[in-house]
């Protein structure tokens, strides 16, 4: 008999990820992942998820306008941001849980452009931080003599991760499915899963705004988006099996 192991998957996006919390607070009623993956602001998501972090607080989280503190404008050796506040929440959200199930996140090694899965016990806050470190809007994190930037520059969403971790299953969470990203994600070569995954996708029905919306933390568009996922994901829910 063939083993079944879910993963959620849950992708880059921003302050567009506050979508992923509504989505999981339908989904996660319905199935229990057995591991978690995310990269960049989904990977904070997931870290929070794996740790037991109940959906209430990790949306208070995302409404703390503190969260707005992250990317403010501020050029920096050669960014656009400031990265201390980036690392003082990446410090934070380590120390507050660690994961309780099995738990993967995506980094970029630059300049080379490598592509890396860290999990589990591997994970410190430094890695928390570079799968936000979006390039020319933070600096790269050093870690053991290497710099690491967003996983989601080589793939938003990392199915390949989750397989590689063991899923035969994922339930992926997608906030960056316009035409330009799935551009990107093919310009930069990123890492497909295998055929053998079986993947149900979960996407905002509606464009969740610009750009610029993705970046500047609003209270509004916060709850907006969360409302949105919750809509999304009945929506999803009534019609694909869990």
């Amino acid at each position: 008999m063939k083993v079944v192991a879910t993963a959620l998957v849950l992708s880059a996006g921003g302050m567009w990820a506050a979508w992923e919390v509504g989505a999981c607070k339908v989904l996660l009623k319905r199935f229990e992942p057995d591991l978690v993956v995310g990269a960049s602001a989904g990977a904070w998501n997931g870290w929070a998820i794996a740790g037991g972090v109940p959906l209430d607080e990790l949306a208070r989280q995302w409404l703390d306008p503190r969260t707005a503190q992250i990317m403010q404008f501020a050029p920096h050796l050669g960014a656009c941001f400031r990265p201390h506040v980036l690392l003082e929440r990446s410090r934070e959200l380590f120390e507050r849980s660690r994961p309780k199930l099995p738990f993967g996140l995506t980094v970029v090694e630059v300049p080379r452009l490598k592509l890396h899965l860290v999990r589990d016990g591997a994970i410190t806050w430094r890695h928390l931080a570079a799968t936000c470190a979006i390039p020319l809007a933070f600096p790269p994190v050093h870690i053991d003599g290497k710099r690491y930037v967003d996983g989601g520059l080589r793939g938003a969403l990392p199915l390949w991760a989750a397989e590689r971790m063991g899923a035969t299953r994922a339930i992926a969470l997608n906030v960056l499915n316009t035409r330009g990203f799935r551009l990107l994600h093919k310009t930069m070569r990123g890492v497909l899963p295998g055929a053998g995954l079986d993947v149900v996708t979960i996407e905002p029905s509606v464009r969740l705004g610009t750009l610029r919306e993705a970046i500047v933390w609003s209270a509004e568009n916060i709850r907006r988006w969360m409302e949105l996922g919750e809509q999304d994901a009945i929506r999803m829910a009534t019609s694909v099996r869990m």
